[in-house]
């Protein structure tokens, strides 16, 4: 019988959605447009973070004074010839968050919006801290210019000052309403009354649940690889805060149910975690409602295993690790906040290292969060 040849089959190809790969071209191609400059200084500083040799090299120094000859080989440069010797471990600690401020304020000043919004919502925690130690201070009758010299850099604002001529704690309410960018998070979440009832960490974590929530939609709304790095960060910082409140809340007058008011509805935990949190009454109940969330089980069991490892320890590794991986991809704006985390996590190993050293304290010289 002659030899048939099967007819080949006919396979449709599939189509690609046009507005999806219009959305990814458009940000491949019109990302460099506004932004493409401030991401290629932020990379730039970003291969001036210490590596683990640096660190290295800073765990063999014998005084800060080798501490600051090291440094001076690195991206810090000469920022601390100014001062005297011996060295103190505050000075380094202010030296090295004046040049992450004013690298800060650099890399802000080369930007257009939406990424101009998005740094004011990095710096917003820290205006957060700021205004609550006023606020604390206008409570208790302190001088509200000696508060002001310890606010955080990162959280100053025009009007700062401004909130020093209030003589009255309802005075200083009416300021931060009107003069300050947290005036829509304490009008819907603080009363005026409140300030003289609440406790000051109840007023802080309530700030900061309106902040972080409000922080995510924004990277939603901006969406593409930003939200996709975002997102898994802010859900990260929103569950720390969950368990941290659950854990000091221990002890103390807060009830369960003005708790779980101060839980961000965001996040991995969000909501089925965060019910049972809101359930727990010591550390055992803590680990029982985390028991199905395995990075957080992880986390529990290394510092429960690791006798010099606490719970913030982790916390900080952990956040290290998502910020590291945010440099991992391109064109989105989660780097910008990331690098600030890590900064922050180098300062405090310097800080770290550099107290080990002054207080002759070696053998736990090597307890600080790696980097790069």
């Amino acid at each position: 019988s002659p030899l048939t040849l099967a007819r080949p089959q006919y396979t449709q190809p599939q189509r690609v959605r046009p507005l999806a790969m219009a959305s990814a071209l458009s940000e491949l191609l019109f990302f460099n447009t506004n932004d493409g400059y401030p991401e290629a200084i932020l990379r730039g500083y970003r291969s001036g973070i210490l590596t683990t040799q640096d660190y290295a090299n800073l765990t063999q120094c014998e005084s800060l004074d080798d501490m600051k000859l090291h440094l001076q080989c690195t991206d810090y440069g000469n920022f601390l010839q100014n001062e005297p010797s011996p060295l103190a471990t505050t000075v380094i600690h202010e030296r090295c968050l004046e040049k992450l401020v004013n690298d800060f304020k650099y890399l802000r000043a080369q930007c257009y919006e939406p990424l101009n919004k998005f740094l004011e919502y990095v710096t917003i925690e820290y205006m957060i801290d700021n205004v609550v130690l006023l606020v604390n201070g206008a409570l208790h009758g302190r001088d509200m210019n000696e508060l002001l010299e310890k606010c955080h850099p990162l959280g100053m604002f025009e009007s700062m000052a401004t909130l020093c001529v209030a003589q009255t704690t309802e005075d200083l309410y009416k300021l931060v309403l009107e003069d300050t960018p947290l005036g829509p998070y304490f009008k819907d979440q603080v009363k005026f009354e409140d300030l003289d009832e609440m406790n000051i960490e109840v007023i802080r974590n309530t700030l900061y649940k309106a902040y972080l929530e409000d922080f995510y939609q924004f990277c939603k709304k901006l969406g593409g690889v930003t939200a996709e790095v975002m997102c898994e960060i802010l859900e990260f910082e929103a569950d720390r805060r969950c368990i941290n409140i659950t854990i000091n809340s221990f002890g103390t007058e807060l009830t369960k149910d003005d708790r779980r008011k101060l839980f961000p509805e965001i996040g991995t935990l969000y909501p089925e975690g965060l019910l049972r949190l809101g359930r727990a009454d010591d550390m055992d109940g803590v680990k029982a409602a985390l028991e199905g969330f395995p990075v957080y089980r992880g986390i529990l069991n290394d510092v429960e295993y690791d006798a010099d490892k606490s719970l913030e320890d982790a916390f900080y590794e952990h956040a290290a690790n998502l910020n590291k991986l945010a440099f991992m991809q391109q064109l989105h704006y989660g780097v910008f906040y990331a690098f600030v985390k890590l900064k922050e996590q180098e300062i405090r190993n310097i800080v770290w290292i550099a107290e080990c050293i002054s207080q002759q304290q070696k053998t736990r010289i090597n307890q600080y969060i790696p980097i790069f």
